[in-house]
């Protein structure tokens, strides 16, 4: 049984481009209130309490990292990210398991698009998990009729509608143990597994992640229109 720490680190991978944003730079470098979304991320982490470094994943040809005042703050790591979210991850954790292993023996893993989350949301992730003594995502249930799509003609229509009654939509932070998850990951990738989050690698190594309920304003910038929208959940925090 792994105890439960008092304090955490997070790993945040920031190495996508962005295509969906139709910007000719990383979403995570658009900005907000004179601030980029990084910024309000990582800020909006290290001032929690309980969370003591954060480890940020960036691509091995970004430009915009160094020039951001995160880049000279002590408890925020840069290490190299990969192509895909999970090798960003894995960055992440390899550094934590080289020199954190003892301190950091869970780790929470959070977009760096998303730069709403409050604090609120990070006290009932770390609550619940350490209640149950069990890793966890935040989520949200789905609030809308769910359809799913079969293509005809090059047109999408409705196979059928899914009952929405037990599905909810996956967040971040996810927290869970860091060799574990670490682990679990390598596994997935080594058998070729789709790792769409840390939660899903988790799964595959037959784990049973809690549903832990969270904000639905932690959305996470990925078209357009949620620039704006984040610009006014955080004006509205002010």
């Amino acid at each position: 049984m792994i105890d439960f720490p008092q304090k955490f680190a997070v790993v945040v991978p920031a190495a996508g481009v962005g295509k969906r944003m139709q910007t000719n730079h990383p979403k995570q470098y658009l900005s907000l209130h004179d601030k980029t979304i990084l910024e309000h991320t990582v800020d909006n982490l290290l001032s929690h309490p309980k969370i003591e470094l954060v480890v940020i994943a960036v691509s091995e040809g970004d430009e915009y990292f160094s020039e951001l005042s995160l880049a000279q703050v002590d408890n925020v790591i840069r290490v190299v990210g990969g192509q895909e979210r999970v090798d960003s991850v894995l960055s992440g954790l390899n550094y934590l398991s080289q020199y954190h292993a003892e301190q950091y023996s869970w780790v929470m893993v959070h977009d760096a698009a998303r730069p709403c989350l409050t604090h609120d949301d990070i006290n009932k992730l770390i609550n619940q998990c350490q209640q149950a003594h069990r890793g966890g995502i935040l989520a949200a249930p789905v609030r809308d009729t769910m359809k799913r799509s079969c293509a005809q003609n090059g047109l999408n229509t409705i196979e059928q509608t899914v009952d929405r009654s037990q599905l909810w939509h996956a967040l971040t932070p996810q927290l869970f143990p860091l060799i574990e998850l670490k682990s679990a990951l390598v596994d997935g990738l080594i058998n070729q597994k789709v790792i769409t989050d840390e939660a899903s690698a988790m799964e595959l190594s037959g784990y049973q992640p809690l549903l832990v309920q969270g904000r639905s304003d932690n959305l996470k910038v990925t078209q357009p229109e949620d620039l704006a929208l984040a610009e006014f959940f955080l004006s509205q925090r002010k």
